[in-house]
């Protein structure tokens, strides 16, 4: 049931870009605050992209700064928060199931919070759907207000009542807020927030907000930090992530000149995710080459071949201009490997215009590809869109070009045969063996033959001998 203390999602309010200057917020605890999770565990579920992973990491350092401690199994927490997506639907499905699991916990367990948190809430439907139909569910906030966490939490446990508090603005930035990072070798490092493609099929700009860059001194301070704790990589993060610096002071800043500062860190490797084609800059890519740092790997959405579901998507380039970047890429580093996405049948999309994507894909040379049936969002251009072809169809396109980015996939790994790699080594193997496995500086999974566990964070190099569909297999190189 809605309460008048309730702060809802509106989508009319997050469609707005009004140029409201953006907050620089630091992060602090009040004192009232600070011992709410004394005693008491905690347990987040992640879905969907790397922004959500880091900002569970967040949401991780400041429920720890308030004495809760990581449970192992959720079931047996006393606070549960389920940090959501809203890309596809799919991802919205599995959380009504974990839900379903949470509930018989809930009745034995009154004491026990649950809270819902990320995308999915900053969508009216479903916090209407979560306050109606899950009423167990005790704590409902969106992806602007993770510092407000433990008033969330205070608030829920004081007033025994659902706390819902869900902002639909155009953002801020938060700094100095506590992590707690999975890895002690490899970091997310959020670099902008938010998106203004307002691409016809996607919820991002609506769920996130307007793009908001970090102060570069923020995040250059960030990575010399990880560095002197022995961190080999970054992941730079943003919904548009190489529309870094078009908001702050005169927009000269640009993400390329990022990345030549970030090289002179000290950090041994730099990826980011995911870059938008028409803001992919000359300087961007000559840090690809220039930068000893930066990764030979470059994720590049495409989501279509086709110029006219292109323009209807709102993507903002053609396919010669798409193709164009790639050709430039391949020029400055002559080895690099570029992977993408593509959305399968978008809403009136024809299956000659599919093909367009398929030749693309060979003609891009692409050795590795996210791809996905087009899945509608409630509130979206492209949700309101004619869409005449069948899922069986789109079914049958989605196996077609599969069978082209499974060939890309090995055809980047065939080219390395012979050649040595360097490998970022993340552990064991998941087919044991005596293998371990992690990604070269091309962000290609590689595994060898080792049962050296102290080789977990380090970088090694790896002969090649044998190349996979999604892995190459190599030979430990002794220096």
């Amino acid at each position: 049931m809605k309460n008048n203390n309730m702060v809802l999602p509106s989508l009319k309010d997050a469609r707005m870009r009004r140029n409201l200057n953006i907050e620089f917020v630091k992060y602090k605890l009040e004192d009232k605050y600070s011992n709410v999770g004394k005693g008491k565990t905690y347990y987040i579920y992640t879905y969907g992209c790397q922004g959500n992973e880091a900002d569970s990491e967040i949401m991780a350092g400041i429920l720890e700064g308030v004495g809760y401690t990581k449970a192992k199994d959720p079931l047996e927490s006393d606070l549960v928060l389920l940090n959501t997506c809203a890309v596809r639907e799919n991802a919205e499905q599995r959380i009504w199931g974990v839900l379903g699991q949470l509930k018989g916990r809930k009745r034995e367990h009154p004491e026990m919070l649950i809270g819902i948190c990320g995308c999915m809430p900053q969508e009216e439907k479903a916090t209407n759907k979560i306050i109606n139909s899950y009423e167990f569910v005790d704590i409902i906030f969106g992806t602007h207000n993770r510092h407000n966490l433990p008033k969330l939490i205070y608030e829920a446990y004081e007033t025994n009542k659902k706390v819902v508090e869900v902002i639909s603005n155009e953002g801020m930035i938060l700094e100095g807020a506590p992590k707690v990072r999975e890895s002690t070798y490899k970091a997310w490092v959020t670099i902008m927030y938010g998106c203004d493609e307002f691409c016809t099929y996607c919820i991002v700009p609506y769920t996130r907000g307007k793009e908001r860059s970090r102060k570069k001194e923020e995040i250059i301070n960030e990575v010399k930090e990880l560095v002197s704790k022995g961190y080999k990589e970054i992941t730079l993060l943003g919904q548009n992530v190489n529309a870094y610096g078009k908001d702050l002071d005169d927009g000269s800043y640009t993400f390329g000149d990022l990345l030549y500062d970030l090289d002179k860190t000290g950090i041994e490797r730099i990826g980011y995710t995911s870059p938008h084609p028409r803001d992919m800059d000359l300087k961007a890519m000559e840090a690809h080459r220039d930068c000893k740092s930066v990764l030979k790997h470059v994720h590049f959405p495409v989501q279509s071949g086709n110029d006219r579901v292109l323009k209807i998507m709102n993507r903002k380039y053609t396919r010669e201009e798409y193709l164009a970047k790639i050709r430039k890429l391949h020029e400055l580093v002559p080895d690099i490997s570029i992977t993408t996405d593509i959305i399968v049948g978008f809403p009136g999309e024809t299956y000659e215009e599919f093909k367009d994507t398929v030749t693309l894909c060979d003609e891009a040379g692409f050795e590795g590809a996210f791809t996905f049936i087009y899945s509608p969002r409630e509130g979206t251009p492209a949700a309101r869109m004619e869409d005449p072809i069948s899922l069986e169809e789109k079914h049958k396109w989605f196996d077609e070009l599969v069978e082209h980015t499974n060939q890309g996939y090995l055809n980047g790994h065939m080219k390395f045969i012979g050649k040595v790699v360097s490998v970022l080594v993340d552990g064991e193997s998941k087919s044991g063996d005596g293998m371990m496995c992690g990604y070269s500086e091309h962000y290609k999974l590689t595994h060898f033959k080792s049962d050296d566990k102290s080789l977990v964070g380090k970088i090694v190099k790896v002969k090649i001998k044998e190349a996979k569909t999604w892995f190459m297999i190599g030979d430990l190189v002794n220096e």
